[in-house]
């Protein structure tokens, strides 16, 4: 038997659930879980906590399966799953600076997003914060940040070199902590509609279509087959735009401005299109539990459809222009590699997953619409590097592209939205939707009269950022900036 199903077998089944079931366990199968994550039989989509009790959502490798495991922690105490298995450490720290949740047997207790401000912190009079520490001769440190230059969002990144050299890396996040899930408590879904889709601004479409995925499945409301459409037309926009605006930004990074000039232009006729289309150049606000607050008309239509043609134009010029630049390759190849293992082992999402082999998404793997009805294939490389998460985006950008005709081709016509079913009895909902990072969680729990009980949102960049320490160790301290930006980690997603 799988693990998922050994341990729901032996569970106590929640009700009210969807669309996948979650059940509570005893600490002894909280404890196999975590055994299972550290035999790759099953892989951690997100583990979070509230007042007296910890969830994690897990995906069974063998089968396929998803659900959600809860431990009831009257004494605030759990089980450690990071002892085990390292991509819960960092969400274990979280889980005690927002729930105080103590993980039993964690090998590391350093606060989190908690930097030593929070009122009660404060009266503590903490240490410093002990970074780990790194052993060998001539060794020295760079500190970069927490502020950094331009307007990108602050993180605190401990260099520990030989040399050029990078021989550690560690990073301290949680400065643009904003309390999203505690502002969720209690509103109603059109505000935590709103809440979810400023979690991370270039993917308030992804976050914004996770959590009314999630509302309508608590609900068991069903979504007009046109808001369904129109819904994937926005996620497959905002995945250009930031492609778009990934591959120059990271060409830039190793002095190569041309192609960030180009592929900025691409970007800026995307987020105009955008705009002319659905109102707002992020289409923010356009997705709501129910439907979508704005339809496509024809001048819509023929913008986004100028916008694929110029797109086509421009973009294969620019892809010769990368692969035929050998400066540009000698920085990008070989650089920043990060093994299938660790891929793996972290679930990593997204471009960062594929550029190592890791086959998953969300789009096809979980099956969703409207891509159950959409052609289209999942870009694979196992070079790991630079380079590889580069062509992963360049083949990303060309599926988008025919995504979004088949789109328009295919749209229904009909209402864009439906009434929410509010009913009388409390019901959670599950859902995740595939950002151009990868797969964003949105698990939600309502109350009866239909307002927010609580609401975890999980970005693809909670199981990212630590393989950026992995990918840099043995490369260049120049070649950091390279490497940080072709993972493009989201400080805000991450800092919730």
């Amino acid at each position: 038997m799988a693990v998922l199903s050994e341990a729901l077998a032996k569970a106590q089944p929640c009700p009210a659930h969807y669309p996948v079931p979650r059940a509570v366990v005893g600490a002894e199968a909280w404890k196999q879980a975590a055994q299972g994550f550290a035999e790759g039989r099953m892989t951690l989509l997100g583990l979070w906590g509230e007042r007296d009790a910890a969830h994690m959502a897990v995906r069974d490798t063998e089968e396929g399966s998803i659900a959600v495991l809860s431990l009831l922690c009257p004494n605030g105490r759990f089980p450690s799953v990071g002892a085990v298995h390292p991509p819960a450490v960092r969400l274990e720290r979280t889980m005690r600076d927002l729930y105080g949740l103590i993980a039993d047997g964690a090998k590391d207790t350093r606060p989190w997003l908690d930097h030593g401000k929070w009122p009660h912190s404060r009266a503590e009079a903490r240490a410093p914060y002990d970074f780990l520490p790194a052993e060998g001769e001539n060794l020295h440190h760079i500190v970069v940040g927490p502020v950094h230059a331009g307007i990108i969002e602050p993180g605190n990144f401990r260099f520990t070199a030989g040399g050029e050299t990078i021989v550690r890396l560690e990073e301290r996040l949680g400065y643009v902590h904003k309390g999203i899930e505690g502002l969720m408590a209690g509103a109603d879904l059109k505000r935590g509609a709103q809440l979810a889709g400023r979690t991370s601004g270039d993917s308030t479409v992804a976050y914004a279509f996770a959590f009314a995925r999630a509302a309508e499945a608590a609900l068991g409301c069903e979504v007009p087959p046109r808001a369904v459409w129109l819904r994937a037309l926005m996620a497959e926009l905002e995945r250009l735009a930031n492609h778009f605006g990934d591959i120059g930004a990271i060409c830039n990074d190793a002095a190569f401005a041309l192609m960030h000039a180009h592929t900025g232009v691409l970007r800026e006729l995307v987020l105009r299109t955008c705009d002319a289309a659905f109102g707002h150049r992020l289409m923010r606000d356009s997705i709501v539990p129910g439907g979508v607050a704005h339809d496509l008309d024809d001048r819509g239509v023929a913008a986004i459809r100028a916008l694929l043609a110029e797109a086509r134009r421009r973009f294969p010029p620019l892809v010769k222009l990368y692969d035929d630049t050998a400066s540009l390759q000698d920085r990008t190849v070989g650089t920043g590699r990060l093994s299938l293992e660790l891929a793996q082992q972290y679930g990593a999402g997204g471009f960062v997953g594929r550029a190592s082999g890791r086959n998953f998404d969300a789009r096809r793997d979980l099956v969703y619409a409207p891509y159950d009805q959409l052609h289209f294939t999942v870009p694979i490389r196992n070079d790991g590097d630079v380079n590889a998460r580069v062509w992963i985006r360049i083949h990303e950008v060309e599926q988008s592209l025919g995504l979004i005709e088949q789109i328009l081709d295919r749209l229904p016509a009909g209402p864009i939205t439906v009434p929410l079913p509010i009913g009388s009895d409390a019901c959670e909902g599950l859902a995740l939707v595939e950002g151009f990072r990868g797969d964003v969680l949105v698990w939600l729990h309502l109350n009866r009269e239909g307002t927010i009980a609580r609401c975890h949102l999980r970005d693809p960049s909670w199981f990212q950022w630590p393989l950026l320490e992995a990918a840099i160790e043995g490369n260049i301290v120049a070649d950091f900036p390279l490497c940080n930006k072709s993972f493009n980690c989201s400080y805000s997603g991450h800092d919730l």
